[in-house]
């Protein structure tokens, strides 16, 4: 029993919570005092329910993302309604992580909570627990909170006393589960749809790195242990191109190193990076190009080709550059490529997204020989605009019509330039997609095999758009459906 628990519910088991293990960490001395409980969120209730209830902490840390807010939400209901029930005393309740960060005050799971730290936790949650076991009489009843109170935590810089959280994976977690690190924090680009480059506040957070020694060493520790899949949660994580080919050079040698004392091996661990497209300077695509095949994988921000509306939510966009950079690494390395565009944003029509997915999906499957790639893999993820608390972006919804939903994770209904009915054309569209191509059900030379050179009058968007249609109305849903009849479907 102890007396902190931190836990979270993650979106999939293999996803372990990076931020959970650093709060952890950071205790000082009550770090022996705190346990780590992680849930997935297609468990059942009672298997997030029962492990808290029998821990009994004083202290209780939830990490709250705008993808877990409704499950997480659900689970504090159903923990006080046991509280109330039974003879187990409520502990204190402190919630964390980046959608509570910009809620407002009165949003309902406040009233589940008495502390709700918004930032850059590591420290503040050190110090409240310190307060709270020993400073204050904080026993918790077991209703709902009077109100929550709200610490806004700095951001941190480099503080003499940040410890890494790398030791806490366990060895099941580095085998079969994502294992996220980081070398840096904050973004130097001002996306008006996205959080990363600021606080609560509105203020601007600079990018701080990490040194790369320490670092390293900690690399070390997590390739000896078998990592077999390293996601960097940098964000522009090739903004500083000699900070990232150094990087990349680390995990190159360690493969060489492996090809050397082992030559007939061909699996190794895979790197994930997040990158923009406008910055690849020779040196990096030759970089990325040394990587053997299945061991880097590149997650590439686009999200519009269309300059007004790239200048409207403040992203410094170079269309024809950036899809340049996707044929580059399509045809010259070995990269799995994750494209992402959003589909809503202010005064995009279909029309102008249509057409940005086509040039996209150009550039990552035909080369100028008009002949499907297979030397690498690539995938185009479609996402809707989602209006996260305290994003710039909601500056616009007058201006151009746009509805959001009011709950997690507030996607844009409709907007006056895509109305609704053809916004849930466009999800049904990216669904399909995912399970069609991005899932490698089909191959899309095998969906578009009559003629692949994309034209105004042969459109892959308004051709999919169609095959989408026609699924949905034969399936009535996107989700549940086997895979042999969808291959039926499409034959």
């Amino acid at each position: 029993m102890s007396d902190i628990l931190l836990a979270a519910i993650n979106a999939k088991w293999i996803h372990p919570s990076l931020a959970l293990r650093l709060l952890k960490a950071n205790l000082g001395s009550l770090e022996e005092h705190c346990e780590i409980k992680e849930f997935a969120i297609r468990q059942l209730l009672n298997e997030k329910v029962d492990p808290i209830l029998k821990a009994k902490p004083k202290i209780l840390g939830l990490s709250v993302s705008i993808w877990n807010h409704t499950a997480t939400l659900e689970l504090l209901k159903e923990l006080f309604g046991e509280w109330e029930a039974g003879d187990i005393e409520r502990p204190v309740i402190v919630l964390g992580g980046p959608e509570v960060s910009y809620l407002p005050p009165d949003a309902v799971i406040f009233r589940y909570a008495d502390y709700c730290i918004r930032g850059e936790g590591e420290i503040t949650f050190k110090e409240l627990c310190e307060h709270i076991l020993f400073k204050a009489n904080n026993s918790g009843s077991s209703s709902l909170t009077a109100h929550c109170s709200f610490f806004n935590s700095s951001f941190l810089t480099h503080h003499s006393s940040f410890k890494t959280a790398y030791h806490l994976y366990t060895n099941e977690d580095l085998q079969k589960k994502l294992t996220y690190v980081e070398a840096s924090r904050g973004c130097p680009y001002t996306c008006e749809f996205c959080l990363s480059a600021r606080t609560n506040d509105g203020v601007h957070v600079p990018v701080r790195e990490f040194p790369l020694e320490p670092f390293f060493t900690e690399m070390d520790d997590l390739l000896k242990r078998g990592a077999k899949t390293i996601k960097f949660l940098d964000r522009s994580f090739n903004t500083n191109t000699g900070r990232a080919v150094r990087i990349m050079e680390y995990f190159l040698n360690k493969i060489n190193n492996i090809t050397n004392n082992d030559s007939k091996r061909t699996s190794y661990f895979i790197v994930h990076f997040e990158m923009v497209p406008s910055r690849f300077p020779s040196v990096l695509t030759e970089t990325i190009a040394r990587f053997p095949p299945g061991t880097i994988r590149l997650e590439i921000g686009i999200q519009t080709l269309n300059d007004e509306v790239s200048a409207r939510i403040g992203r410094t966009a170079k269309p024809e550059k950036e899809l340049e950079t996707l044929r580059l690494l399509r045809g010259k390395t070995n990269a799995i490529i994750h494209a992402d565009l959003i589909a809503g944003l202010p005064g995009e029509n279909i029309v102008s997204f249509g057409r940005g997915f086509d040039a996209l999906y150009e550039a990552l499957y035909l080369n100028p020989d008009n002949c499907l790639l297979t030397s690498a893999q690539a995938e185009i993820q479609l996402g809707i605009l989602k209006l996260l608390p305290g994003a710039a972006i909601i500056r616009y919804s007058d201006e151009f019509g746009m509805f959001y939903s009011h709950s997690p994770p507030y996607e844009l209904i409709e907007s006056s330039a895509i109305p609704k009915d053809e916004l849930d054309r466009i999800k049904n569209f990216a669904r399909f997609w995912e399970l069609l191509v991005n899932r490698r059900l089909v191959k899309p030379d095998k969906l578009f095999s009559d003629e692949n050179r994309i034209s105004d009058n042969n459109s892959v968007f308004t051709r999919f758009m169609k095959l989408s249609d026609s699924l949905y109305s034969r399936f009535g849903r996107n989700w549940g459906i086997a895979k042999n009849e969808l291959l039926e479907a499409i034959i």
